[in-house]
């Protein structure tokens, strides 16, 4: 969530490159002004909304606002009782124990009101109707449907899949703020990005989104390191050490210097208590860590 609403104020707090007299520049930074001031959703923001739909109705940056107001209202939360360590991701905001030893920990559960999250999305719809090639758009839409799935995030696992196809099909001059292209190393690296937030989230089906969602960006980046690195990832998770070291081993013999696959080697072999395997990897891991300083 920390990076979702760096993003966030990042699209919408950034000032245009405009004139001063410029009226969306001047609607931009009242409404800049006033966020800081009162918060996304705060007392006034919706009136100026209002107003700068009226006089710009095809102006992106107040779509952007719009869904951040709609977004940041629809969310609020509530604490439960878990018999868990983490939950999505998180540590307790109170760590408990009953009297018998068992876990009893509290949670910050987020809630989300559907009508609110649904006019966040018809608001990020129409800025990215207007700005089709702005991958950050995508990205905030997305990132925004992950965290109102929570532990299920499998509406998030089909959009991703979407965005994926129609880069490797169509090859779109992808925008973002501050840059005028996204590499496909970049895009890559972006949507390594889900696959970890797919992980961290530690719920039976994430980590099978987790998996799936790898092993699909696979399918278009066939040597790939981080994404069969995630497979390795998923399988010593599950303790299945066989598959686990052949997907490591896979990266590592077009890779000897993946540090990834190294160091879960290690644990994998730590795991196993084989203390053979363990200094073989070590040594390997030093020496690609010695190259990296």
């Amino acid at each position: 969530m920390k990076r979702f609403f760096l993003l966030l104020s990042l699209l919408v707090l950034c000032p245009l490159m405009a004139a001063a007299q410029d009226s969306p520049a001047d609607f931009l930074r009242r409404y800049g002004n006033l966020v800081q001031r009162v918060g996304a959703d705060g007392v006034g923001v919706e009136t100026l909304l209002d107003k700068w739909a009226a006089a710009y109705p095809d102006d992106p940056q107040q779509y952007l606002a719009r869904f951040s107001f709609c977004f940041t209202r629809a969310r609020t939360s509530k604490v439960i009782q878990l018999d868990r360590d983490r939950y999505l991701g998180n540590a307790p905001i109170l760590p408990m124990k009953d009297s018998l030893g068992h876990r009893c920990n509290y949670f910050e559960d987020p809630v989300y009101d559907d009508d609110l999250y649904a006019a966040a999305n018809q608001a990020i719809d129409k800025a990215i109707g207007l700005r089709p090639l702005r991958l950050d758009y995508r990205q905030l839409k997305i990132t925004a449907m992950m965290a109102y799935e929570k532990e299920a995030p499998e509406m998030t696992f089909a959009a991703l899949k979407d965005l994926v196809t129609e880069h490797c099909t169509r090859h779109p001059v992808w925008e973002m703020e501050g840059m005028d292209e996204v590499t496909d190393e970049q895009f890559r690296a972006f949507m390594q990005d889900y696959c970890v937030a797919f992980f961290r989230l530690g719920s039976d089906i994430s980590a099978e989104i987790f998996k799936a969602f790898s092993e699909f960006l696979l399918g278009y980046w066939k040597d790939e390191p981080l994404f069969m690195d995630n497979i390795g990832s998923y399988y010593l998770v599950k303790k299945d050490y066989k598959k686990a070291q052949k997907y490591y081993d896979k990266v590592l013999r077009k890779h000897p210097d993946d540090l990834t696959a190294l160091q879960n080697c290690v644990l994998l072999a730590r795991s196993k208590k084989d203390a053979k395997l363990e200094k073989k990897y070590r040594a390997l891991l030093d020496a690609a860590m010695a190259k990296e300083q």
